[in-house]
């Protein structure tokens, strides 16, 4: 083993053996305290579900610690996710929030008082990739014919504005689709459109669409995010590098669908006490039982791997950053 690989296992070696004596130091800064977990939505819903779910356990693997749900909603997330980032940095307040904050961010919105970049990151429990789906009534049956159609075809989206919308018009303008936009089609409406051949496909989560794709209405081209082996990942499919930075940001709210932060500068000792306590949490066979029945598989990314994950998606071009305003402008026409 040369010098360099060596100095690597052991740095590798001693971080392993000094991350439960850090955790055991960490966790007398929780006694006897109350530790607060924002969720950035009111009560009930899925963020409020899985946040108390991820606190319940959490509690008990903090020994002599309680840990109370606190529900700050408005803003989209934003006055949740302002609160969080504020909080003292003593391991005592922790949350979620969407990580679609990321676009209010990256366009620069006054009212983001953070920087997801500094986050203390604790983990994420769910992806919720999204899936290019076509009917099965349509001729084109996969990525290449897609992006060589002469003639536009028509996709459907939810309400101008919403995260299908403003996804749909990013992919279409960063990678040149051609493809015409069909807004205003909520819940199913886009899949009954597509089995009555008014619409030739959609671009939403997968978890909505893969019972008609199993029902055999509909075929999956594509996938961003998650880890589903059954439909290529979008990015492989692209070189464009305006197109990869989009697909590179819808990609981290695809991976990072449940995430669990804590105010930055949080004591190493304390950090390491959260992320054990959350890692124990999640492979709990109790905690994974009832993420099942609140319809989400988990996969978990835990500490910095978190933003790891992030910053491909921060790091956008000025080009990449018009479309996202342009696209997000339209929630106000």
């Amino acid at each position: 083993m040369t010098r360099a690989p060596r100095l690597a296992f052991l740095a590798s070696f001693f971080s392993s053996l000094l991350a439960p004596a850090m955790a055991q130091d960490g966790a007398e800064a929780f006694r006897g305290k109350t530790v607060t977990y924002i969720v950035a939505t009111g009560p009930g819903g899925g963020y409020d579900a899985h946040g108390r779910l991820v606190a319940r356990f959490m509690q008990k693997y903090l020994p002599g610690a309680t840990v109370a749900v606190k529900n700050v909603p408005g803003g989209g997330h934003l006055i949740g996710a302002n609160m969080l980032y504020a909080a003292r940095p003593d391991g005592l307040t922790l949350g979620t929030f969407n990580t679609g904050l990321i676009y209010d961010q990256i366009v620069s919105r006054p009212e983001v008082k953070f920087d997801l970049a500094r986050f203390s990151w604790i983990g994420n429990a769910v992806s919720d990739p999204r899936a290019i789906v076509l009917s099965t009534q349509s001729q084109v049956r996969d990525w290449k014919e897609l992006t060589s159609q002469p003639q536009p075809i028509t996709f459907g989206t939810a309400n101008v504005g919403s995260a299908s919308s403003v996804e749909t018009n990013l992919l279409v303008s960063a990678l040149n689709l051609p493809i015409r936009i069909r807004a205003g089609l909520t819940g199913s409406e886009d899949q009954q459109a597509m089995r009555r051949g008014e619409i030739a496909g959609a671009i939403a989560a997968r978890a909505v669409y893969e019972p008609f794709v199993r029902d055999g209405f509909g075929r999956i081209i594509a996938q961003i995010g998650g880890s589903d082996k059954d439909a290529p990942q979008l990015s492989s499919l692209i070189s464009d590098p305006r197109g990869r930075h989009i697909v590179a940001l819808i990609q981290a709210q695809a991976d990072l669908a449940r995430i669990t932060a804590a105010p930055p500068n949080l004591a190493a000792p304390v950090l390491e006490t959260l992320r054990t306590a959350y890692r124990r949490a999640l492979e709990d066979t109790d905690f994974r039982t009832e993420s099942t029945k609140l319809g989400r598989v988990l996969e978990p990314i835990y500490g910095d791997d978190v933003l790891k994950a992030l910053r491909p998606a921060l790091d956008q071009t000025p080009e990449a950053v018009a479309l996202i305003k342009d696209a997000l402008d339209a929630r106000k026409r």
